[in-house]
């Protein structure tokens, strides 16, 4: 029988991290997480991009009108990453600026999360797909106004070829091997799961 599924798997050495408008108006329309539990997504796939030395974009749309600035955790984690302060595209690649900072990180693999899920992201999702880049969504670090909304810009972007997947799975997926770091990855996952703390501290006891 012939093969039609390929496996691709997140690489870090071919994957770019794109962090589309988590601006502090915008956030206050997510209401399909809670606000405490969106923030700690968010920075989370932050650090993984830090973790995993992935190149990274940051950019905002309209950030003087209601939209708001960048939510300012980010920009302290990237200080020297491209920032591109869109001045009106509401589809990030529209915009010449981001679009030229994510062909120079030479990177085929897109990993995207934003704010709101249906605009911010799949915009920029199903544009990428059509340059031929695979691009990544992560599902729990883009948010929207509710689940209806939600999951009508999941099975849009997936039904278009866009892969659908938490900020757990896509760190798992780059590591692929406990081995290659245990202390580093553990350190990352109880930072912002607090039950992964009971496994590390098992851990460490274990260790010693």
């Amino acid at each position: 029988m012939e093969k039609s599924f390929k496996y691709n798997r997140l690489a870090k050495d071919d994957a770019a991290l794109l962090l589309v408008d988590h601006q502090a108006g915008l956030i206050s329309l997510v209401q399909d997480f809670s606000p405490s539990e969106f923030k700690n997504n968010v920075l989370a796939v932050a650090a993984c991009g830090v973790y995993f030395k992935l190149p990274t974009i940051l950019t905002t749309s309209f950030e003087n009108g209601p939209n708001g600035p960048l939510v300012p955790e980010l920009k302290a984690m990237f200080p020297n990453a491209p920032y591109i302060a869109r001045p009106g595209n509401i589809n990030a690649w529209d915009n010449e600026e981001f679009v030229a900072a994510v062909k120079k990180s030479g990177r085929r693999q897109l990993i995207i999360a934003g704010v709101v899920t249906e605009v911010c992201v799949a915009f920029p999702a199903l544009s990428a797909l059509e340059e031929g880049y695979e691009v990544f969504v992560i599902t729990d670090a883009s948010g929207t106004f509710n689940e209806v909304t939600r999951h009508s810009a999941w099975l849009r972007m997936q039904a278009a070829g866009v892969q659908l997947l938490n900020w757990f799975g896509m760190a798992c997926e780059l590591h692929r091997d406990w081995r290659n770091d245990i202390e580093g990855l553990g350190t990352l996952f109880s930072n912002h799961i607090p039950n992964y703390r009971n496994l590390m501290t098992s851990y460490f006891t274990r260790s010693e």
